[in-house]
Formats: C-alpha cells, structure tokens, sequence
C-alpha cells in the first residue's frame, strides 16, 4: 500500500497525532448519559397519535455537530440529542434525491426507478406517482401535513409537486439549491430563474429573507395555528448547509479566528440552522405539542468535504458510498421515549423512517406491502434488537464502470465494474467505482482549499473494483479484507444478485428545453402537459420545444450576470 504524504500530512503523522486512533468518539461526547432507573421501566404515554417533526439537514457532514467533537457550536441539537437517543449506527444515501426518495415511499433507489443520481431540474422526471408516500399515509391517519423547505423530487408536471403527493401546505423550494436570499437557481450558464414556492405558486414576495429563518418561522406559524389537540406532521427540510455557502454575517464573526474561509462560512450555516432548530423546539412548547411530540433529526448525505464540510474520521464525502458519504447524523428526541439519555448502536436506515412513523401514528400499512424499511421504534424506545441486518446503498448500472471490473473478478457472480454496496451484518461490500476515497481532516488551515485533496491518498486502489471491510471493528475502512475472505465477498455478491433482480428500470430522461424558466416568468415550475408526460414516461424521447415565442426575461440575464461577479470576486477573495 503507497501513502501519499505531502502538504505537511501523512497517513503515518495523522496516526501519531491520534487522529485515526480508536477511541476518537470521547466519552464525553457520545457515551450514554446516566439515566434514572425507574425511567426504563416507565411505559410510553400514546394516549393520542404524537406530533411529528421531521428534521432534515442538506450536506452536513457526519462530524460537523458537537457531539461528534466538532469545532462548530451547536448546542440545540447536542443537547436534544443528549436528552434523546442518539443513532450512532444510522445510514442515509450519498446524495440528495435518493435519500429524500428513500424517506418518502420507505422503499430503495432501484425500487422506484432512482437508482441513478439526482433529478435535474430540466429532467421530465419525479417521484413515481404510484408511490404511496409518507405524508399520504399520515393523512389517512388523521393527520395534519405540511413540508417547509427543499423538495428536489422532481417537478415537471403539477402531480409531482409537494401539495399533490401528500402535504396539505408547502413552503419551498423545488430544485436541488438556491440563493439563501433571492432564491434564483441556475441549472448551467443562462439558465437561471426564482425557486420558492408557496403551495403550488411563486412566492416573488418572499425574496429577500434568508432560507433558515424564513423556514423556521413557517413552521411557527403553523404550530401556532394548529390546534395541539390534532396530530400534525411537518417535514423541515432545512436548506441549509447545502452550497452556496451564505449566512448573516453575525454568525460568521463568530468563527473570525477560522483561518479557512470555506470552513468559516460552513461553520457559521450550522450554528445558524441549530438555532433555527432551537426556535422550532421553542414554538412545539409554547403552543402545547411538546409532551406528545417526536423530533426526528437526520442529515441527508455526508459532507461536502470542499465547500467546508467534514465527515472526519470517516473516509470519503458526498456522492461516495464509503462511510463519509452514507453514514449520518440521526437522533431522535421526545418525552415518549421509554429510555432516554442514550446512544443506540442499532442499525437503522433512511427508509425506516416511513414505517416507524406510519406505525407510530397508528397508521395502516398493509395497503404499502414490500417495503424495504422496518419500524424501528422499539429499538429506539426501548433499546430493543433493530430488525434491520442489512442495507443496500445502492445498485447504479449507469454510473461509469470500473476499468478494472469484471464479471471474473467477481466469482461469476457478479460484474465489480458495476457501481454497487452493500451492509450485511458487520460486512460492508463495495464494487464498481465508490467513489472519492480519501481521510480528510477538518478544514481549519488557512491554505486548506488549494491542498486537500492531497492529504492521504491510497493508491492501491486505482487497480481495484472490490472492497470488503469489516465495518464494526474497521469504522474508518482502512483495512480491506476481500482478499482474505473470499467466503463472505461471495456471499455478499449473492445478495447484490438477489436485489438486482428485484430492480427496475432505471428512469433517468434526456432534460428538456421547455423546462427553461424563461418559459415560466422567470422561476422554475412544471412546464409539461399532461399528453407530453405520458409520452415522456412511455420511454419517448422528450419533446422538442415547440414554436411558441420565447418570452424575455431581461431579470434572469441580470441575476445571471450578477451571479459569475459575485462568484469571480469570491474567488479572488479565498
């Protein structure tokens, strides 16, 4: 094995500094808290279906909270999560579309057709519209629903939007990022326009107030006029701390002595959104839902490593499928709770949230058979054994294939070109290209964003398409061990087998230049009738723009223009 060892770091001086030493989660910071004995044995008080209060966070990375040891304040969610359990054995997906697909229909990528990247924003594509979500099922429930934030499921025609799959109120953004305060999105040079939206129109009056706090005042005025008495459900999918990296400069001040600029922006995103939190848990107290509610936190994907989130000491980032990538922030905090005050090592997925929540507000799940998700909640609740033993990341037979792949080198079994990881007890299998592959330290140097990628590179695996690690006792996938047991690689091959017969077609349409803002005033909107989409989803190539006159829109040129300044001047700046 060859270890790069340049710009002052080594794999060997990381390891004499302790970094990637064994006892890097301190006591102090992740270990149960001492709890009353006669708490355990008190019983859950479901007199009535709980309020739910799903977080979600964008890009946060698995070491960016201060429970984890993090330079960044964040003593909202520290102390939620310390009063609450935390999940320290909790895995999302490596981007952003599939694990918000994956919590919506509780089923994986290659069950609804997702299995490749995100939805573009030109793309005639959503979620499969015969997909029971979360928020459907929670109607029927009785329930209250409402989303505040970043949708990202797909928009091209109205039955994919928000309000039409489940939530009786919506408040967001429909694209995968925005401006924090004017809300304009470009999806490549000249194709920008205004994403925020209230229920299904443009919400032009909200430009201006930053995402954070626009969102967590929503969510206070709906529990405001809510009665406590009803069961509500709201989704916060918090914007934050997904790029652009912008907050108010009040919080950036805070973390002036951070030499990294990128790092100092992040930094200051998070303590912004653990206040946003703090407000949201303020508003469930004040209006009476607190005692009969269940806060769920949980970040989407693991941090962007170069916009200044870190995962440390995982390895990989964002869009890998090492643990950097797929393993995630989650706790979850409520007075329901039989046994609070702890960390839990129980295995627990993204898609899990949809029956554990469905089961908690007494919901029926036997119309939505084949789920992949399992409910969770006495595991969380009572410390029980988790009923999940395995996880598919993924299957994804159209990211680009490993050079060195093949069907060979997977016993027959199984072609290691193809992208694909799989969890199977404490065995993690990943073939094809997982992508980036590297530790990397938290981004406090001044000159970090021009070294970084250089800090520890393995170069062993430039040849490889097949990685099997011990993940229980190798957290930080240091030591591959497909060589010395081929037995348990066959085995995990046999379940990717198992899985990709089950897979369905991947849906991933050709964009489509009537999607371009111009068309729609200026903002991004569904653009497609209802002809075109049939057409669309039959396998049709997508229609070409037909001969309407484009409307002009002289504001997306200027907010284009301003955009490629502002990010020149940036550049100079860092």
């Amino acid at each position: 094995m060859a270890v790069y060892a340049l710009t002052g770091f080594s794999l060997v001086s990381l390891l004499s500094f302790g970094y990637l030493s064994w006892d890097w989660m301190k006591p102090s910071l992740v270990a149960d808290v001492a709890t009353d004995p006669m708490e355990k044995s008190l019983p859950p008080t479901f007199t009535r279906p709980p309020h739910i209060i799903f977080i979600l966070t964008d890009d946060q990375g698995y070491h960016d909270v201060g429970y984890h040891g993090s330079d960044i304040h964040t003593p909202t969610l520290d102390r939620l999560a310390a009063e609450g359990v935390k999940l320290e054995n909790y895995y999302i997906q490596p981007i952003c579309t599939p694990s918000r697909s994956q919590l919506i229909t509780g089923r994986y990528q290659i069950h609804t057709g997702l299995q490749h990247s995100i939805i573009r924003p030109r793309q005639p594509n959503c979620l499969p519209l015969d997909q029971v979500t979360l928020p459907q099922k929670l109607q029927e429930a009785g329930y209250s629903t409402h989303m505040v934030g970043k949708w990202h499921l797909g928009f091209y025609k109205k039955e994919c939007l928000p309000t039409r799959r489940g939530f009786d109120t919506f408040l967001g953004s429909l694209t995968g990022n925005v401006d924090y305060y004017t809300y304009d999105n470009c999806d490549g040079p000249g194709v920008c326009g205004y994403d925020l939206h209230e229920g299904e129109d443009v919400a032009w009056d909200q430009s201006g107030k930053y995402s954070t706090f626009l969102y967590a005042q929503r969510v206070n005025k709906i529990l405001a006029s809510h009665s406590p008495k009803e069961p509500i459900f709201i989704y916060v999918a918090f914007q934050a701390v997904h790029t652009p990296l912008q907050s108010p400069k009040e919080y950036i001040y805070r973390y002036r002595s951070m030499g990294n600029v990128a790092r100092r922006k992040y930094a200051a995103m998070v303590t912004c959104m653990d206040e946003a939190v703090k407000n949201i848990t303020w508003a469930l107290k004040k209006y009476g839902y607190y005692d009969n509610s269940v806060i769920v936190f949980s970040t989407d994907n693991g941090g962007q490593t170069f916009s200044g989130g870190s995962n440390w000491p995982l390895r990989g980032r964002k869009g890998t499928y090492w643990e950097g990538g797929v393993r995630g922030i989650g706790f979850v905090h409520s007075p329901l709770i039989k046994r609070k005050r702890r960390t839990s090592w129980a295995l627990v997925h993204i898609t899990d949230w949809y029956p554990t929540l469905v089961s908690l507000a007494k919901g029926n799940l036997s119309n939505v058979p084949d789920l992949d998700g399992y409910n969770v909640w006495p595991a969380i609740s009572e410390g029980r054994e988790s009923p999940r033993t395995e996880i598919l990341h993924n299957i994804d037979p159209l990211y680009n294939h490993a050079k060195y792949g093949s069907l060979e080198d997977g016993f027959g079994i199984w072609n290691t070109a193809v992208q694909a990881s799989i969890r199977v007890g404490e065995w993690k299998l990943l073939t094809g290209d997982p992508g980036y592959s590297d530790w990397i330290p938290p981004q406090t140097l001044t000159n970090f964003p021009g070294s970084w990628w250089n800090l520890e590179r393995l170069t062993d695996g430039l040849r490889k398409s097949m990685w099997l690690f011990n993940i229980t006792a190798d957290p930080y996938e240091r030591y591959d061990l497909s060589d010395q047991r081929p037995d348990v690689v066959r085995a995990l091959l046999m379940r990717l087998v198992h899985y990709n017969r089950t897979a369905i077609p991947v849906r991933y349409p050709a964009e489509n230049p009537r999607a371009h803002p111009d068309f729609n005033g200026g903002a991004w909107g569904p653009w497609a009738s209802e002809d075109d989409a049939e057409e669309w989803e039959g396998g049709g190539e997508p229609l070409k723009s037909r001969n309407k006159k484009k409307k002009k829109c002289k504001i997306c040129k200027l907010r284009s223009f301003f955009r490629k300044l502002n990010t020149r001047l940036m550049s100079n700046r860092i």
